[in-house]
């Protein structure tokens, strides 16, 4: 009777193999590339207002970690907290309490920004002009106050204007809505930056915003225009994530950041400890990722690009893990 064969001995199981491996590797590479790189300013004071009227998108929370991410590589940064909810605030570790002065003073009682503004623990080029719950009532005070529109723009260039030693990005974090308080956001800024959820609905809203903006830039400000879109909540393993971030991309080539933004258990965890995602765990996905961004926001430097043919719209190129 003949003998069964051997079978043949199984290939070694290597680490090195696994999908966890790679990601780590890729993760190790990027960090690498972010230690390297060298970023020159543009010499001129930007500013930025984010926003999407949808909620749930990580307004605040880029807002916060792309102010940290700059402040990082040497930018001079202030954040603007126009937020009633005071997220931002929290985030960069500065005091809100009620009976702070606050950005509702500079709107509602003339308030200078100078005499707001507080340096966030994280950073000396990191600052932030806070909000307070009294802010939560400023859209019906700011109905009846003359140029009501416009109240952010004057203080914001008093203030730009008074300093010694020039910023290099004011970035703006409005509510999840398209009142008087993003309407002055808009009235103040040169750029807007849209973060954009990997997520079912995306887009819907979005026509709607980008009409306010057109009414801005209309009556307003015509010196506002969409710069970036920023994709965030990113999950590589998931279909939908990937036709969302494709359909983006095809709609708009040239403003959707090649970094995207991963889920991530660190970036959730870091407002819980009065800190952005760059101080609480610098080394994770989320905060590479929003390093990237940063630094590519830096470089693409909108107002002085040149335009751009469109292409095809590219795949993700930093798919991250938490």
């Amino acid at each position: 009777m003949k003998q069964p064969e051997n079978p043949a001995p199984a290939a070694p199981f290597s680490l090195d193999d696994t999908p966890l491996a790679r990601e780590l590797a890729d993760l190790t590479a990027r960090r690498r590339s972010l230690e390297a790189v060298t970023v020159e300013l543009s010499g001129r004071t930007r500013v930025i207002t984010v926003s999407n009227q949808k909620g749930g998108v990580g307004k605040t929370t880029t807002t916060v970690n792309i102010a940290a991410s700059l402040a990082s590589v040497g930018a001079r940064v202030l954040v603007i907290d126009l937020d009633p909810q005071g997220n931002a605030s929290t985030a960069l570790g500065v005091p809100h309490t009620a009976d702070i002065p606050s950005i509702y003073d500079v709107l509602i009682d003339d308030f200078p920004i100078a005499d707001i503004v507080q340096t966030s623990p994280e950073s000396p080029n990191l600052l932030c002009a806070p909000s307070t719950i009294h802010l939560a009532g400023a859209e019906i005070e700011l109905v009846s106050q003359v140029a009501r529109e416009h109240r952010l723009r004057t203080a914001l260039d008093e203030y730009l204007s008074s300093l010694t030693e020039r910023l290099d990005f004011v970035l703006i974090d409005c509510p999840p809505s398209l009142g008087l308080l993003t309407i002055n956001a808009f009235a103040a800024a040169n750029e807007l930056l849209i973060p954009i959820q990997c997520e079912y609905y995306a887009l819907e809203g979005l026509s709607q915003l980008l009409g306010t903006v057109r009414m801005i830039q209309k009556h307003l400000n015509p010196g506002l225009r969409l710069s970036t879109i920023l994709l965030t909540m990113y999950d590589g393993r998931t279909r939908l994530a990937q036709q969302v971030a494709e359909e983006v991309r095809e709609h708009f080539p040239n403003e959707v950041l090649r970094t995207v933004i991963p889920r991530s258990v660190r970036v959730s965890e870091a407002p819980s400890f009065g800190q952005t995602v760059i101080a609480y765990d610098g080394a994770s996905a989320g905060a590479v990722a929003y390093r990237e961004a940063a630094v590519e926001i830096i470089q693409r430097d909108a107002a002085d690009a040149a335009p751009q043919t469109s292409g095809g719209a590219s795949a993700p190129e930093n798919e991250g893990a938490s």
